[in-house]
């Protein structure tokens, strides 16, 4: 029986995440038996550090962990947290500037939420990870995208970004290293956009989940660093997910000032309470430990970035240019539209029939740029397998010049 009761405008306005939609599809066509090479999920392939699990199985059977903890996180994880934030970025917080998040989404979501009011508007670079304008328009916002391509690095221009500012801007996210580009923005921007942002007033959402997957001598520019007066404007976002191979443990965090830290313990007072205490435990021998694990992981991606890289400009029609950090590749597929590709001969207007029919004949999964406000385009994710990124590339390169076989 279907329910003819309307549900609210606000949820219906709100796009499903498509690259869990690529994802899921992937998987359910190899609980059916298709051999499937997925670049769709944004996760990790390596397990999570056995020294980390090993303090989580600690945690299971200590009796404490069974009751609720603080809403904004263990004490001594949100003590760890600004330890770690004054290693890796440079500069100090206070725990209690740290609430402890249901993955790195939450904190996003819960930062919308604090800080727009209806109408409000916020600058979104573009390409962007899917979810952020969705979680605009779910706190009632309006998402403001500033477009830049391939052709400039997809790294936006301060000029751009002040084009789209109104007396209705808000605040401005910052993503560094990029999802879902892999681009790694310069000092000179990132400290742009932080002295604009004091000087107009608007808040700054910097997502740095990425922080450690950098290549090339190339290193993350930390806005909170860069430009220490816009630390009363900031609100950071992080989690172990990328970092420490840890997705699934589902532990984030945000950093902002003491007051707007309050509120967000307030807010999620309402909305989980605290985080899964065994999670915190694992994520608390993560953010305190050292990065060995973190560095074989990252020259792991280094090495497969190569390959597919490569890969992708080995295909006619194919371009993409070499990302510097996390761990996607944004290949710009627009040389394969509207002329045929495929044994079938098909044409395509769209990357998002693109990338439909490429899982559906070549049986190999990737998000198209539209989930990215990047149409033309489409995202690789290469956190699998070096055998699987030979395998998914060279499915692509046969299907895709079949037609000119």
């Amino acid at each position: 029986m279907s329910n003819s009761l309307p549900l609210s405008e606000r949820i219906n306005h709100v796009a499903p995440s498509a690259t869990l939609a690529v994802d899921t599809k992937a998987k359910a066509m190899k609980a059916q038996g298709v051999d499937v090479v997925g670049f769709g999920a944004g996760e990790p392939n390596f397990a999570t550090p056995q020294e980390i699990v090993a303090v989580a199985a600690e945690a299971v059977v200590d009796p404490k962990n069974y009751k609720y903890t603080p809403t904004a996180g263990l004490p001594e994880l949100r003590a760890a947290i600004a330890d770690k934030t004054l290693r890796d970025s440079g500069y100090e917080v206070k725990p209690e500037q740290v609430v402890v998040t249901n993955g790195g989404k939450q904190g996003v979501y819960e930062a919308m939420q604090l800080i727009l009011n209806d109408g409000d508007e916020v600058i979104i670079p573009t390409p962007y990870w899917t979810s952020y304008p969705e979680m605009v328009k779910l706190a009632g916002g309006k998402p403001v995208e500033v477009f830049a391509g391939a052709e400039v690095g997809f790294e936006p221009n301060i000029e751009d970004i002040e084009k789209a500012r109104t007396d209705k801007t808000k605040a401005i996210i910052v993503t560094s290293p990029n999802n879902p580009t892999g681009a790694v923005w310069s000092e000179k921007t990132i400290k742009q956009i932080g002295e604009w942002a004091v000087e107009h007033g608007v808040w700054v959402l910097s997502d740095e989940i990425y922080e450690h997957l950098t290549y090339d001598g190339v290193k993350t520019t930390y806005i909170g660093a860069a430009v220490p007066e816009v630390r009363g404007q900031l609100i950071v976002l992080n989690g172990v997910a990328k970092t420490y191979a840890m997705p699934g443990w589902r532990v984030g965090w945000l950093i902002a000032p003491p007051e707007v830290a309050k509120e967000a313990a307030k807010l999620q007072g309402h909305m989980t309470s605290n985080v899964n205490n065994i999670a915190q435990c694992a994520a608390l021998a993560a953010v305190a430990g050292p990065l060995d694990a973190v560095e074989m992981m990252r020259e792991a991606f280094d090495k497969r970035r190569g390959i597919i890289v490569s890969a992708l400009n080995d295909i006619e029609g194919v371009h993409c240019p070499t990302p510097k950090g996390a761990f996607y590749a944004f290949a710009d597929v627009r040389g394969l539209l509207n002329r045929p590709v495929g044994p079938n001969g098909l044409e395509f207007e769209t990357s998002s029939d693109l990338a439909a029919a490429l899982l559906d004949e070549a049986h190999v999964a990737a998000v198209p740029g539209e989930a990215f406000g990047a149409p033309g385009y489409m995202r690789f994710s290469y956190a699998v397998a070096d055998d699987q990124i030979v395998e998914g590339m060279r499915r692509f390169k046969e299907w895709a010049e079949a037609t000119r076989a």
